[in-house]
């Protein structure tokens, strides 16, 4: 399985923001820290957003910051939320599924499994673990 981009710039955006609570960041910054491209980030953002996850204001002294203390976030959750959608092969996609064997095929129920037990490990932690070497997350400027 693979995150698609989006996924992994929302978690590390999250994670930027868990690292600094009391700090309201700038998409700009956050993109610049990361090095990626900082008109996706708005997307991620903007999605983030829309889900609670963050809050923005605009103008001088604006910008954007968790909606929810780092610890209340599940990785999971989060992770299920972002992604489009969690079809690991083409059978998970019931509207565009042209498999041949779907009826017979046990496979399906294996990954099913595997996908829920992929997100249910992921629910052992929060935001805030992903975040505990805050260090990595401060001082743009000096790299």
């Amino acid at each position: 399985m693979q995150l698609t981009i989006f996924t992994d710039y929302g978690l590390r955006s999250l994670m930027y923001l868990a690292a600094q609570p009391a700090k309201t960041c700038s998409v700009r910054e956050i993109a610049e820290h990361f090095g990626v491209s900082r008109n996706h980030l708005v997307k991620v953002v903007h999605r983030l957003a829309q889900l609670g996850y963050v809050t923005s204001s605009k103008g001088k002294g604006g910008g954007i910051r968790l909606a929810q203390p780092a610890d209340t976030l599940k990785v999971g959750d989060l992770v299920r939320e972002l992604e489009p959608n969690m079809h690991l092969v083409e059978c998970f996609d019931r509207t565009n599924n042209t498999c041949r064997v779907i009826s017979a095929c046990d496979l399906q129920h294996m990954l099913h499994k595997a996908n829920r037990a992929f997100l249910s490990a992921l629910n052992d932690y929060t935001l805030a673990d992903a975040v505990k070497n805050r260090s990595l997350f401060i001082g743009t400027a000096a790299r």
